[in-house]
């Protein structure tokens, strides 16, 4: 019964942080949530006038437009969210001195404060492609799924990365150039067909580029190339990453975590 009781308030604590970090991140804000919305569109902008009208490489791909604003938006939150969870321990750690409660709290209510906006931003993304004339097909269904698989993927890498910024802040600098490299190496901007055969099953075999592709499919009426296509029987891999990359994440979290109050 008491173990019960400290999970529910647990629960409410993560949940109250969660509500509290998303009111706090637009507040004197004089545009608010608009701002989350405008960086994507202006980013979205750049990109498809860059790669539509110079390089015309958005026009091999069906539905480019919302092609790419998926991709944009899925990278935003798996930006956001790492980038945030991993300072969560350090900006906290005045509380976490004087207050116990589990650390995993912090990066989660982080997390979840990044997805209440990503969630916003799919609903965006649906009104673009009923103002295009886009249908929904009966794909869209995997997409509630899918979504689990990218927040317990982006999880497992926050409390990896949280963990060792604690001790490393190297890890701040080196994190932002490897963003900067998963970017360009993630269809976001082109489709996997593009790339050579004999790297293509090499990308596909990474969870983001999995992901990204099987949202696209679950959501656009057009074909997109995914991971079973180019995998075959061996599909299941990315999956297997997303879940041992949680494993790792979650272990390292708890094991270096009796140490935060002392490093932070």
């Amino acid at each position: 019964m008491v173990k019960s009781y400290k999970q529910l308030k647990y629960y409410e604590l993560v949940k109250r942080l969660a509500a509290t970090g998303f009111k706090l991140k637009y507040q004197g804000s004089f545009f608010g949530y608009l701002w989350s919305l405008m960086k994507p569109l202006f980013l979205f902008m750049v990109l498809y006038v860059v790669f539509t009208v110079i390089f015309k490489l958005g026009k091999a791909i069906p539905n480019y437009p919302i092609y790419l604003l998926i991709g944009i938006t899925l990278w935003g939150f798996f930006a956001e969210t790492t980038s945030m969870c991993m300072g969560s321990i350090v900006a906290s750690g005045d509380l976490i001195r004087k207050v116990y409660f589990p650390r995993i709290i912090l990066p989660i209510a982080t997390s979840l404060t990044s997805f209440l906006t990503f969630i916003l931003n799919l609903v965006v993304i649906f009104g673009f492609m009923a103002y295009a004339h886009i249908p929904i097909t009966i794909d869209i269904l995997w997409l509630p799924l899918i979504l689990i698989e990218f927040y317990v993927f982006t999880l497992g890498v926050s409390l990896f990365l949280s963990s060792l910024y604690v001790r490393f802040r190297d890890i701040g600098p080196i994190w932002e150039v490897a963003c900067q490299a998963l970017f360009y190496a993630t269809p976001i901007i082109y489709a996997p067909n593009l790339v050579p055969i004999k790297y293509l099953k090499i990308l596909m075999l990474s969870p983001l580029a999995q992901i990204f592709q099987a949202a696209r499919a679950s959501i656009l009426p057009s074909e997109v190339i995914t991971s079973s296509t180019v995998l075959g029987k061996y599909w299941m891999l990315p999956l297997i990453i997303v879940i041992i990359t949680f494993i790792v994440g979650y272990i390292t979290f708890v094991k270096t975590s009796a140490k935060f109050a002392e490093e932070v």
